[in-house]
């Protein structure tokens, strides 16, 4: 529980702190509470605004990090959330990109300032339910994510994959939601399984098993390695990955009958190509200069690192990151090298 109110605590802060005497006001926008992408990325805006005195980061936590892309791409955004799977998608014109004409042009807007982990994806019902395992959510209400988003396509996708069930057929009905408004949903027993992806141990789920015994649903080794389905899905854009929740993880009101292989995926903050090269530089060096501390009160920051962070995704870093990286000796791929 304590854990689970630091994390809480650090988003909170991150929406709330502002940098005495800033010059220049920064819109950021991330997803909304309870996923660890809010949670990096709003320590991430909190550290920038404690540490320096030029900007000042004001996140929005609402919406489709999809749709935030292309915001940013337009300017009216500074910062946001992505990931290579929709970075693809957007320079591809593929899943939720596939009616946009102007993609290429969008995609040519957007540069990184450093990916990180977004952890194993949890699907997670009530142990009183009767679900054992991901084929039973046939005919059962499951949020995948909200509808759209990047969330969603993969929960859907890796579903499919797995067991052939397959929502946009009716196998299973999606419930469509917000984040928020889903987990809230959950908690009610408004539908039967939830899914959310976070770096295990997820504050989402001991915040869910505080209350009521609940079990994660999902393949064990052997099943994943004969499943061809989903190591083809895994390979077929980048970003993707099999994730592992070790059976343990969590207390004894949380199921697992085995250690859980589940999709999990790379995630990152995203900026305009048209900032400055010193903003960049700036807001890149306030906050890994101060990483380091910050995992005293903050630990699953541990797992987030400079390495991580310029792993070729198929986006450019922007050069003011890249300048950055590049001071503290970080070997970073041709693929990303601005």
């Amino acid at each position: 529980m304590r854990h689970f109110k630091s994390l809480l605590l650090a988003g909170a802060l991150a929406l709330t702190t502002t940098a005495s005497n800033a010059q220049e006001r920064v819109k950021m926008a991330t997803i909304a509470p309870g996923t660890s992408a809010y949670l990096t990325m709003t320590t991430f805006a909190n550290l920038v605004n404690q540490n320096q005195k030029d900007y000042q980061i004001n996140v929005d936590a609402t919406g489709a990090a999809t749709k935030h892309g292309i915001e940013l791409s337009k300017g009216k955004l500074d910062l946001a959330m992505s990931a290579p799977t929709v970075y693809f998608f957007l320079k591809k014109k593929k899943a939720m990109y596939a009616k946009l004409s102007n993609h290429k042009e969008l995609a040519e807007e957007q540069r990184l300032l450093m990916w990180f982990p977004y952890g194993q994806y949890h699907f997670i019902t009530y142990a009183d339910s009767g679900i054992k395992t991901i084929a039973d959510m046939k005919g059962k209400k499951v949020f995948l994510g909200p509808p759209g988003g990047g969330a969603w396509n993969a929960a859907y996708s890796w579903t499919k994959a797995v067991t052939g069930l397959d929502a946009k057929k009716g196998d299973f009905q999606s419930v469509k939601a917000s984040w928020s408004s889903a987990f809230q949903g959950f908690q009610d027993r408004q539908f039967d399984v939830y899914i959310n992806g976070g770096i295990a141990p997820f504050p989402q789920v001991e915040q869910l098993a505080l209350t009521s015994k609940i079990r994660l649903l999902g393949i064990d080794k052997d099943q994943y390695g004969a499943a061809n389905a989903a190591q083809k899905y895994l390979k077929a854009v980048p970003g993707r990955a099999v994730g592992i929740i070790a059976k343990g993880s969590y207390g004894s009101n949380v199921e697992m009958d085995h250690d859980i292989y589940t999709n999990s995926a790379t995630v990152g903050i995203i900026v305009r190509k048209s900032m400055s090269d010193d903003q960049v530089y700036a807001m890149t060096k306030a906050f890994w200069d101060n990483a380091a501390e910050a995992t005293k009160t903050t630990p699953w920051l541990k797992a987030i690192t400079m390495d991580y962070a310029v792993t070729e995704g198929g986006m450019k870093l922007h050069p003011g990151a890249q300048r950055y990286y590049m001071e503290k000796g970080i070997a970073i791929p041709d693929g990303s090298k601005s």
